[in-house]
């Protein structure tokens, strides 16, 4: 690892050092009061109980960025002047969907975890474009992306040979794809990486994409691994017994187990909403879940940090299956 990737990388853990901080005070606040099942079972030691059931496919999606697209801040006000790097975007997402990309992509994890943490779609969209090296005007890419893909590794492992052979620096802003979306729709990203349909399409229907030569949608999904749902070792709930995923959520709710969730209305949050049964009425609003504060614990944080914190508190969260892979192998606190 050079000087360089070893100061990034100690940043981004003392960064993240701090946000699960910040995260774990406020959420010390909510389940101080009410059961707390945690104490039931083994804190510090987690596991994947229940995977691959079809409804936890979770699908990632390359967007190009629409340089006529209405631009808005956070407040809905028009953003004006914005340069958007079209020629950079479509040289990244050609090369994510060339042969070699592809082949980066679908190796990946095969060597720490005896297994790919992504898989690559039968129908996804493949290039065989040529791309152009960079020049000054098209150099920097900037990439706005879902926690998911980051704290996985998997861009740390691919982008620089992107980086190299082509000449660009790629700028990674990574959040949840609620967050991820909403940047590029200020104008600050070129291109986005994400992993929620209904918020992609609903980028699209804005009119934030364009559709790139040689492809025939805006959205490209070209790949996907599996949400899991982890907890305690010692599985207090018994989800590992679960017929489906839903059936795994109720058991959490009925015993009122500690369930840590993303609160960000990310991709990973999205999914974990609909899983909860329907007359609980959960959805990514705080003000749903204001009644069951005893138990679920609304964090608005990063994948990374909401491990920490379901670690901490033996309690159940549902995580993309990457990111809990290389959690568990870092052995140390994760990204956010």
């Amino acid at each position: 690892m050079t000087k360089a990737k070893k100061s990034t990388r100690l940043f981004a853990v003392l960064l993240a050092a701090c946000v699960a901080l910040t995260c774990g005070l406020a959420l010390t606040a909510c389940s101080s009061s009410g059961s707390n099942n945690a104490s039931n079972s083994s804190t510090g030691t987690m596991a994947i109980l229940y995977e691959e059931d079809d409804s936890l496919i979770n699908n990632y999606t390359l967007l190009a960025v629409n340089p006529n697209a209405p631009f808005v801040d956070a407040d809905g006000n028009a953003v004006s002047d914005v340069q958007i790097n079209s020629t950079g975007a479509k040289a990244f997402i050609d090369w994510m969907l060339s042969d070699e990309g592809k082949g980066l992509i679908s190796k990946y994890g095969v060597d720490d975890f005896g297994e790919a943490l992504f898989t690559l779609n039968d129908d996804a969209p493949s290039s065989t474009a040529t791309i152009p090296q960079a020049t000054d005007a098209t150099k920097t890419i900037r990439l706005s992306t879902t926690t998911s893909v980051n704290d996985s590794g998997l861009l740390d492992a691919i982008l620089p040979t992107f980086e190299n052979e082509y000449g660009y620096d790629v700028e990674v802003y990574s959040a949840g794809t609620g967050k991820a979306i909403a940047n590029a729709e200020a104008g600050n990203a070129d291109a986005i990486l994400v992993h929620s349909k209904k918020q992609e399409e609903a980028f699209v229907n804005g009119g934030f994409s364009t559709v790139l030569d040689g492809y025939t949608t805006e959205r490209l999904t070209f790949m996907h691994n599996y949400f899991v749902l982890c907890g305690p070792t010692d599985d207090p709930a018994g989800v590992k017994n679960a017929d489906s995923a839903k059936d795994a959520f109720k058991m959490i709710a009925d015993g009122k187990y500690q369930f840590v969730s993303r609160g960000d209305k990310s991709g990973t949050h999205t999914k974990e909403v609909s899983l909860w049964p329907e007359e609980l009425g959960i959805t990514t609003d705080a003000e749903s879940v204001a009644n069951y504060t005893d138990w679920y614990n609304y964090s608005n944080a990063g994948m990374g940090a909401c491990l920490t914190m379901a670690k901490e508190k033996g309690a159940y969260i549902l995580s993309d299956k990457a990111t809990f892979l290389t959690f568990e192998n870092n052995n140390e606190e994760p990204l956010s």
